[in-house]
């Protein structure tokens, strides 16, 4: 059992809307329908929430940190006007061939988290669009969970392939993850 109840989020596709040209200014960040709320009520279920994000972008010279401070200041900001929060932000600036440990499938973003929690990831929640999230998170002992928005809109219906750990649950939205998950820690009291 952690210390604190933590889910972990990716942003593109989780959060809120992902782009094939990548989300390079503030302007271009847009939540999904209902995220946000989504976010705000595992925070005043006494969630605390983080992201763990690619952000391939910045090493492919398409937007500077500071564009990208000013992402996530609008997130923060549209976060607090529904009454909730991310604790922290972490994201990896390089491009996939760079080979760098902290690139989700990689496990590196996740040990940093650990690291500034201090404790490990057994059991957390870790919540994506993409195989690639689920596995980074399985990797240190996360529970895999999938939403059917951005990348992962292409499983609706369908089964998902071996890509993905069995165990994955699949989410139709951050909303339906966080009834699931409110609604389990009511049953288990």
């Amino acid at each position: 059992m952690t210390p604190i109840k933590l889910v972990i989020l990716d942003r593109d596709g989780t959060i809120n809307q992902d782009s094939d040209d990548f989300i390079k200014t503030a302007d271009e960040w847009m939540p999904l329908p209902g995220a946000l709320e989504a976010i705000a009520r595992l925070n005043q279920a006494g969630w605390h929430t983080v992201v763990a994000s690619n952000q391939s972008g910045l090493g492919r010279g398409l937007f500077e940190v500071s564009d990208l401070n000013a992402i996530h200041a609008k997130m923060h900001q549209m976060l607090a006007a529904v009454g909730g929060r991310i604790d922290a932000v972490f994201y990896c600036p390089h491009t996939p061939v760079e080979g760098c440990h902290c690139r989700k499938p990689a496990t590196g973003l996740l040990e940093q988290i650990e690291g500034r929690y201090g404790f490990d990831l057994k059991n957390v929640p870790m919540v994506g669009d993409s195989a690639r999230d689920v596995i980074a998170g399985v990797a240190v002992g996360c529970e895999p969970h999938l939403v059917l928005t951005g990348k992962g809109a292409v499983y609706k219906g369908r089964k998902l392939p071996e890509t993905f750990p069995v165990d994955t649950r699949v989410h139709e939205d951050l909303a339906a993850f966080v009834d699931f998950l409110l609604a389990r820690e009511e049953e288990r009291g």
